[in-house]
């Protein structure tokens, strides 16, 4: 089956769905439109860029580009995770706390899943490692990022009711019990959601491109079924080694609450 192309002037058309949307969003004065276009053009630009980076990295190849590739994701998702919370520790410590929870969730996932389960030659083929890893670290930083924002702002809003159970004798694990449970829920529950709602709901995006490029739906599925296992892997550890990583910078060496090493974003 022959994968139908796309001309420019149909993606032209779909961009004019979108200025429509920021019409109507201006109109409306809901002050989205700005940000709407902007999203837009990066879209666009970003991927463009991508595609261009893809072609040359699939025909070259190379452990080395992989490798600088995936790094240079990982450091973006890292700036991402720090930008998206309402308040962010202190000294570079959210992009710290972010970066290093993806690197240890989705990359050691991804390295598994390429080496054990897919097992491409070599286990590194860009065609398979990059969208992969791609997926993986994408909703590990949603995950990662809305723990994080979630805990330090109901941190930051509750400090009075944790200081008087560190008063009351609490150790600062016990006294901020809630906030990083809640945390974490808030990490998890997009992927949960997403997991229990696919096949019936809506169909997963790699599952959707794989049967438009003329894949088997059989083959297709189980893919799905993977990646998505994978995913929920990946953001669970990572919001869990990031909310872990982050409670502990909210505290010193006394069990004492430092909600002043938290600067809100601006």
């Amino acid at each position: 089956m022959n994968v139908i192309d796309l001309s420019w002037w149909q993606l032209s058309l779909a961009a004019g769905l979108v200025l429509a949307l920021a019409v109507c969003t201006h109109v409306a004065r809901l002050k989205l439109s700005r940000s709407l276009i902007v999203a837009a053009l990066r879209t666009a630009i970003q991927l463009t860029l991508v595609g261009l980076v893809l072609e040359t990295l699939f025909a070259v190849g190379t452990l080395l580009w992989v490798g600088l590739l995936a790094l240079a994701m990982l450091l973006f998702a890292g700036q991402q995770v720090a930008a998206r919370q309402k308040y962010r520790l202190l000294g570079g410590w959210s992009f710290a706390v972010g970066t290093l929870s993806m690197l240890v969730s989705a990359f050691s996932i991804t390295i598994l899943s390429l080496a054990v389960l897919i097992g491409p030659t070599p286990w590194y083929q860009p065609q398979y490692s990059i969208p992969l890893l791609g997926m993986l670290l994408g909703n590990t930083m949603t995950g990662v990022a809305l723990s994080l924002d979630r805990l330090t702002e109901s941190m930051h809003r509750s400090r009075d009711i944790i200081e008087n159970r560190l008063m009351l004798g609490h150790t600062w694990q016990q006294a901020s019990l809630e906030f990083r449970r809640d945390a974490m829920r808030a990490g998890l529950m997009p992927t949960i959601n997403s997991m229990a709602a696919a096949g019936i709901v809506f169909l997963p995006g790699m599952m959707t491109g794989q049967i438009l490029s003329g894949t088997s739906p059989t083959i297709a599925v189980k893919y799905q079924i993977l990646i998505l296992f994978a995913i929920a892997s990946g953001t669970g550890f990572g919001t869990f080694l990031a909310v872990a990583l982050a409670s502990r910078q909210l505290f010193d060496k006394r069990e004492r609450l430092r909600t002043d090493r938290l600067i809100k974003n601006v």
